[in-house]
């Protein structure tokens, strides 16, 4: 395997780790109080594995960058979300700052990535 290769292999993991833990974090219970936003939330966080993931198995690296932008912008979304959820009162600040800490350093790993994956 190459550096872009356990690059990608560690940014997935971090996304997919983040994933599992939002699907946690709401179980189904706790999905019917805010149903679309936590639906939503769910959607988005799994989107950022699986676009990674997706990337990794194309042909070039130009697909595959497009892949990484595809899961940067799920990130985006799902940070924007889990806003929303933490001003509708259902995260506490430390879920909060975990969270937003989190997809701020996948971001910045998947910045890393595409930057590797272009040249």
């Amino acid at each position: 395997m190459g550096q872009e290769g356990f690059r990608s292999l560690v940014v997935w993991q971090r996304s997919r780790d983040l994933a599992i833990k939002l699907y946690r974090l709401f179980p189904y219970q706790h999905r019917r109080s805010a149903n679309g936003l936590i639906e939503q939330i769910h959607r988005s966080a799994v989107s950022v594995p699986g676009n990674i993931a997706e990337g990794d198995e194309r042909q070039t690296d130009r697909e595959a960058v497009q892949y990484f932008y595809i899961a940067k912008g799920s990130l985006a979304e799902l940070r924007t979300q889990l806003d929303i959820a933490y001003h509708a009162d259902l995260l506490t600040d430390d879920q909060w700052v975990y969270l937003d800490k989190e997809c701020e350093e996948i971001g910045k790993m998947l910045g890393g990535l595409i930057k590797a994956r272009k040249r």
